[in-house]
């Protein structure tokens, strides 16, 4: 009797203490990077801001640091991938450079530092961006967005591009923006992609028509661009995602503002 006296009062206690601290509750469950925004797509495509806004030399905390945008004047690509930063430009129609520096600048970029996944292997059904983008948005309903992501694994073919824009040219659209844009193909590939989901940031870091904004770059770094189209085949693919923090299993707890509940296990 007793007992249940204490496990009813801690109930109630904890009741009373997530409706007045709900955010500080939830600080505590979540354990996601925020993710940084800095410049916009859509100030490239539409104004011309082609310079750079940022240099990723300046970003001081490397460790589980995940980035993507382009090279300011879209001059290529560019990736930051667990610490490390990867510049790719075009050398020929078929052949590409890809580089290891953080001497670089960027007209737009979104990054954030993770270094807590849950690893899980990829559904089977799940083969296409459109398909990904779909599964990655109902498995996280209740995650703090944006958010970064990866996958890693081989795939069956991709369609990645390089920005090329010729010296000196002026845009004010998206047309002139890809103009000198280089399409590559890769097929049968182990590759890493890395993304940012949202639902808020079309023109920012998406595309106006999509949810998500992925790099990929081959596990042998000779490869890397923007990931237009991919066809997963889902050979012992891992999706990474944010981790989110344990809650204790001993007593039963209400997470307040979702709807989630542990109930002693």
């Amino acid at each position: 009797m007793i007992k249940k006296t204490f496990v009813v009062g801690l109930t109630v206690i904890t009741l009373i203490s997530c409706n007045s601290t709900e955010k500080k509750s939830e600080t505590k469950i979540e354990n996601q990077s925020t993710v940084q925004v800095v410049g916009a797509m859509k100030n490239v495509m539409w104004k011309g801001e082609l310079a750079g806004t940022i240099n990723l030399d300046t970003i001081k905390d490397k460790k589980g640091l995940y980035g993507i945008g382009p090279v300011e004047y879209l001059a290529g690509e560019l990736l930051i991938i667990d610490g490390k930063s990867y510049v790719s430009t075009v050398t020929t129609d078929t052949t590409m450079n890809v580089e290891e520096t953080y001497q670089v600048k960027a007209p737009f970029l979104v990054y954030a530092n993770q270094t807590n996944w849950n690893i899980e292997d990829l559904p089977s059904d799940v083969k296409t961006i459109k398909e990904l983008e779909d599964f990655i948005d109902k498995k996280t309903l209740g995650f703090k967005r944006p958010f970064v992501f990866k996958l890693k694994g081989q795939v069956d073919s991709a369609k990645i591009h390089i920005q090329n824009l010729p010296k000196g040219t002026k845009v004010s659209s998206p047309e002139e923006a890809h103009l000198g844009q280089t399409n590559y193909t890769l097929e049968n590939s182990e590759v890493e992609i890395v993304g940012f989901f949202s639902t808020e940031h079309k023109g920012v870091f998406t595309h106006h028509d999509s949810n998500v904004h992925m790099h990929l770059i081959t596990t042998d770094r000779k490869k890397m661009g923007h990931l237009d189209k991919v066809f997963l085949g889902n050979e012992n693919i891992k999706i990474y995602l944010p981790k989110k923090l344990k809650l204790p299993p001993t007593m039963a707890i209400l997470y307040c503002g979702s709807e989630y509940y542990q109930s002693k296990s």
